[in-house]
Order: C-alpha cells, then sequence, then structure tokens
C-alpha cells in the first residue's frame, strides 16, 4: 500500500533488481488490464526477456527507460524510444507508461511525462508521438499534457483479458532548449 507521496524520478538500467522490479511491473499492468502490447496471464520469463532487451536497448541509447521510485520501490516507469527510422530524426515515441495501481492518480504519470518531454527536448525531438488504448488507455493524462489528438484506429488491438479495442493517436509539438549561439 503507498505511503507518502513523496518519489524519485530517474533512469533505468540494467542490473538484476531493476530487472526483476521492471518485469514484475509489466505483469502487474497487464494483469490489471494495461494494454502495453501484452496478453494475461503474462509469464515472469516472458515478461523479464522483454525488459531485459528494453533494458539493453536503453544503455545503447535507443531509448531512455524512466523510472519513478517510492523509497527503493520502483512505482511506475515510461520509455521515450528515440531509435527511429533516419528520416525521422526530429522525433521521438512515448512507450509503456506504467502506474502501479496502488499508486495511481497521484502525479506519478504526470511527472514521468514531463521529465520524458524535457529529455526528448534535450535529445533535439520537438515532436513526440504516442497511441493508447481507447478503452481505459490514458487519453485524459495525455490531453492535460498538451498532446493532441490526431485519431483513432478501430480494433487495433486485443485487451489483455480479451475483446479488441481501438487506439487513439496523439502528438505534441515541443520547444527545443536554446541552443548557443555559433561562433
Amino acid at each position: 500500500m503507498p505511503r507518502p507521496l513523496r518519489f524519485d524520478i530517474r533512469p533505468l538500467a540494467a542490473d538484476p533488481h531493476t530487472l526483476k522490479a521492471l518485469a514484475a511491473l509489466l505483469v502487474e499492468t497487464v494483469a490489471s488490464g494495461g494494454s502495453v502490447g501484452f496478453m494475461h496471464p503474462l509469464a515472469d520469463e516472458k515478461a523479464t526477456a522483454f525488459c531485459r532487451a528494453a533494458l539493453e536497448a536503453a544503455a545503447r541509447g535507443e531509448r531512455i527507460i524512466l523510472g519513478a521510485f517510492a523509497d527503493a520501490d520502483l512505482v511506475a516507469t515510461v520509455t521515450l524510444q528515440l531509435a527511429l527510422p533516419e528520416n525521422q530524426p526530429h522525433r521521438a515515441e512515448i512507450a509503456k507508461m506504467m502506474t502501479r495501481p496502488a499508486w495511481r492518480g497521484r502525479g506519478i504519470a504526470s511527472a514521468l511525462l514531463v521529465e520524458a518531454e524535457r529529455r526528448a527536448a534535450l535529445h533535439g525531438r520537438d515532436l513526440i508521438v504516442l497511441d493508447t488504448a481507447k478503452d481505459g488507455g490514458a487519453a485524459g493524462l495525455y490531453e492535460r499534457h498538451g498532446f493532441v489528438r490526431a485519431g483513432e484506429i478501430p480494433g487495433f488491438a486485443l485487451k489483455p483479458h480479451g475483446g479488441l479495442t481501438a487506439t487513439c493517436i496523439y502528438c505534441k509539438q515541443l520547444a527545443l532548449p536554446p541552443q548557443p549561439a555559433a561562433e
């Protein structure tokens, strides 16, 4: 059960403790109906393999995986994908926004999103795109943060417990930090 509302946000590293915590968060998210690309029940081994590959991609600089920690417990995460096709060096994608059910509604996902946007701008990305399930997704969160709904694709994916859901596509233009003047 959540204790204080205090949490720390930092990039995740590929160490055994982080891998185990990230995989457990993924399994819990899918079990609670989160549409993050997997079906329920999600086997621990499958979640661990996915998280290991994601953390390895982060170590290569292809993505940034941010985690929100309450004390030493990982309670939420978001991925900022940076490795996109060569004709899209100006954009990043938000993926795998996950918050433990007991910690939802406390501003943690908002804080993660703000930090992901900040890091995208620091990497020279002025456009962020994402998609979220129409049923039970985080559309309200993204809209409160200025993301613009660009459209909806019906029957896009299966929900973790079965049945189809549409996905809503969002985008947001970012203001890049000022660059030093050329001499």
